[in-house]
């Protein structure tokens, strides 16, 4: 039951479930996801890491860059809300416009200023 109620914490913040959303379109560094949301970046690691521990997402290098993903081998749990969450709010105009910025960021220009 813990996981679960993790899994249910991680999801219960605005802005976590933006990640979720915009991590549905692409893999993203930091940088992108911070650029995005217009968080300072300790706040964009804190939601990351509350995301990471709960398993709805897991990082991964390249290069210089650190990748944010969805977790591709999620918990029991996570397998059969993945198909839900996909399916949630994208109808909102936050969402959606989260979704345009992530699919058109450029992390070349983003993680250089």
């Amino acid at each position: 039951m813990n996981e679960l109620i993790k899994i249910f914490k991680a999801l219960s913040d605005q802005n976590r479930l933006r990640i979720v959303k915009m991590l549905e379109e692409k893999p993203m560094c930091v940088c992108e996801i911070t650029e995005v949301l217009q968080l300072a970046i300790s706040t964009v690691s804190k939601h990351l890491s509350i995301l990471r521990n709960a398993g709805l997402i897991v990082s991964e290098k390249e290069g210089r860059w650190i990748n944010y993903r969805l977790n591709p081998d999620p918990s029991l749990y996570l397998k059969s809300l993945k198909p839900l969450i996909k399916d949630w709010i994208n109808d909102d105009p936050i969402i959606s416009k989260d979704k345009e910025n992530a699919q058109t960021s450029n992390r070349e220009e983003i993680c250089s200023t």
